[in-house]
């Protein structure tokens, strides 16, 4: 045991959080704590960390633990460089550097004296012993390695703390925490700030960390590849799971059958005896009777399953944007630079209607820069910009918020831009938004950032425009939110330009990716599953050619030596020599290996153009009946599905013939 949280209770008036809240952490354990927006996650880690204090219950640590813990908020004001200020937070690790100096002087003063007594050189071993596993000799390079995964520039690391945004602030208090290696890492929303690139690397860090990991996050990509329990803030108690969070959802809904059998079955035995109790408790022969049933209703009553809240699937039917031409956004030749640090020299882009863009690349590439120039906030430096007909553009970050009026409710902001819509209707979509009950009548000026950014999300998927650019439309919404957002954007008609850290939503929404790294721009024409295989093709086609030279000559002198002993030695004609068996059975073991990816995304390939035929088919058959025709919400619905299905199967054609055309070259160069 690590860290034990016991019978834990907790309210805030007459709201309770927390009754009997349980779950323990063991050495090694990564767990995810979830549950809906408001069940207390953050409370809760906070009486862990004794912040807040419970009402009733304990928080007991094991003997000597390290904790550490990531707020979902910070501020860093100092004048101390980045790389100073991570390097200076490892206060256990260096003070166990400077014990382990001291007990080698005491050491060596008791050697002169022929005596060194033996609890002297246990705690040396065990002091070194500590000081090595926590990377006491590499404090410098660890940090750096650090930063780099978290996204920081090299030529950034001695910049000033204070002169960092609140995201790169998060981003410091992160590698601060993880130099130092605590025993026990509780973080609240890491990757809140960070970009999809330091997501993976994050992920990576924590699924191979040495210690015990508790984390919030609404990012269900990220939970699955780092975490192996669950704890579920479900009716103000905590259930435990076992597994990363795919398999926290199925056990949690076998559970939920059972438990709703159970429940039934204690209804239907209630409402039974309850039926003689009505009909004989004032009959003299039959009261005893009564009664005892009457107790066995109470008992039951008592020992009644209580099933946990539902998730909250909130599914909205927003309006489509107004229709654009087919062209929608075209960039040429554009030059962006901000005095002497060029971004873009030169880069053409063109979107179209129905285009779902993922931006992707490491931060700083100037992914948001791009975005801005294609929303027109920014205006390049050189190049021209040109919307399509009819193209309107919403834009959506964080700190773009000026839309809002602050003397207006928040049901009014809504109401400004969906005046047809009942207040019914209004209140489901601002639920949806984690806005509830009282909420939705504060003011505007009152809000916290992150209710501004939901409330200015909330407004653009009410009233879309034909072009939405999103930066991190997901940071301050919790798993259900992100699926009713993730819903919308998948069937918008129109054109969405996306940047999120959320691999889950990247992956569900956009058809074609756009990388942006060293100054240069990839564009590929496919979904992230394909992105995600062309970029470690390229990267091992790239590796091969750079070890293409350096074979070369092993090649070309394994070769002569091949000839003179088959010169040397006598054979009969059309007999293959053992290495030259060898040698071919190698070759083609290398060939399966490298083209191993290549086949089985053939095969996914193969497999989506299946079903999306299919469906293409039904398509053309429903279209063509006059029921469906004359129905002109649901025509036009089938028609929006028919003409992405048209562009998404020549995609998918395209790259199948490019993955045949790969498999061929490389396979009749194998026999070459």
């Amino acid at each position: 045991m690590i860290l034990n949280v016991d019978k834990i209770e907790k309210s805030f008036g007459a709201r309770t959080l927390f009754t009997g809240a349980s779950f323990q952490v063991n050495p090694g354990d990564r767990f995810a704590l979830v549950g809906p927006n408001g069940a207390g996650k953050t409370t809760l880690l906070k009486i862990i960390m004794g912040i807040d204090a419970p009402d009733a219950g304990t928080i007991t640590f094991a003997k000597d633990v390290n904790v550490g813990y990531l707020e979902q908020e910070t501020n860093l004001a100092s004048d101390r460089a980045v790389i100073d200020e991570v390097t200076a937070s490892a206060v256990e690790i260096k003070a166990l550097g400077e014990r382990a100096e001291e007990l080698q002087l005491q050491i060596a003063e008791a050697g002169e004296r022929g005596d060194v007594p033996e609890s002297l050189m246990k705690e040396y071993g065990q002091v070194q012993d500590r000081f090595e596993r926590l990377g006491g000799y590499e404090l410098d390079s660890n940090a750096r390695q650090i930063l780099a995964g978290l996204g920081f520039p090299v030529d950034e690391f001695d910049k000033p703390c204070r002169e960092f945004s609140g995201g790169w602030q998060m981003r410091i208090a992160l590698a601060k925490l993880f130099l130092r290696h605590p025993d026990l890492l509780l973080l609240d929303e890491p990757t809140n700030h960070l970009d999809l690139e330091s997501v993976q690397w994050l992920r990576s860090f924590i699924a191979n960390y040495e210690g015990a990991v508790l984390i919030v996050s609404h990012d269900r990509a990220f939970m699955d590849a780092c975490v192996d329990h669950v704890a579920a803030i479900e009716n103000r108690r905590v259930t435990t799971y076992t597994g990363n969070y795919s398999a926290y959802l199925k056990q949690r809904e076998d559970n939920l059958e059972q438990m709703r059998a159970k429940r039934a079955a204690q209804e239907r035995e209630i409402a039974h005896m309850q039926v003689f109790v009505d009909k004989f408790r004032y009959k003299p022969t039959k009261a005893a009777q009564a009664q005892e049933r009457m107790r066995r209703i109470e008992q039951i009553k008592n020992e009644l399953v209580i099933l946990p809240e539902g998730h909250k699937h909130v599914d909205f039917k927003f309006p489509d944007p107004p229709r654009s031409g087919d062209t929608v956004v075209k960039l040429e030749g554009v030059v962006k630079s901000y005095g002497d640090h060029h971004i873009y020299d030169g880069i053409d882009l063109t979107l179209y209607r129905g285009d779902h863009v993922a931006l992707v690349g490491p931060n700083g590439a100037g992914k948001s820069t791009l975005m801005k120039i294609l929303a027109g906030i920014e205006q390049p430096t050189a190049g021209t910009r040109e919307l399509g007909v009819n193209v309107g553009v919403a834009y959506y970050a964080q700190h773009q918020l000026e839309g809002l009026k602050e003397s207006n409710t928040v049901l009014q902001e809504i109401d400004s831009v969906a005046p047809t819509w009942t207040v019914p209707q209004q209140r489901s979509l601002l639920g949806a938004f984690l806005f509830s009950g009282e909420d939705v009548d504060k003011r505007v000026g009152v809000l916290s950032g992150g209710e501004k950014a939901r409330l200015a999300l909330a407004k653009m998927l009410v009233a879309p425009e034909a072009l939405l650019c999103l930066d991190e439309p997901t940071n301050h919404l919790d798993i259900d939110s992100v699926d009713m957002l993730e819903n919308a954007l998948r069937n918008f008609p129109g054109t969405i330009v996306l940047i999120s850290h959320d691999e889950h939503l990247v992956r569900a929404v956009a058809n074609r990716v756009v990388d942006i790294r060293d100054g240069k721009m990839t564009v590929i024409d496919g979904d992230y599953d394909y992105y995600l295989f062309k970029r470690e093709d390229l990267a091992a086609r790239a590796a091969q050619e750079a070890a293409g030279q350096a074979q070369a000559t092993t090649a070309a002198s394994t070769r002569s030596k091949q000839v003179a002993q088959s010169s040397a030695t006598p054979q009969h004609e059309g007999k293959k020599t053992k290495e030259q068996r060898r040698a071919e059975a190698e070759a083609r073991a290398e060939l399966n290996r490298r083209l191993k990816k290549t086949r089985d995304r053939l095969k996914k390939v193969e497999a989506d153009l299946e079903k999306k035929r299919a469906r293409y088919d039904e398509l053309m058959a429903l279209m063509a009946s006059e029921e469906l025709y004359a129905d002109q919400d649901r025509f036009a619905e089938a028609l929006s599905e028919y003409n992405g299905l048209k562009k998404t199967i020549s995609t998918l054609e395209d790259e199948w013939l490019e993955l045949s055309t790969t498999i061929e070259e490389e396979t009749e160069r194998g026999r070459a």
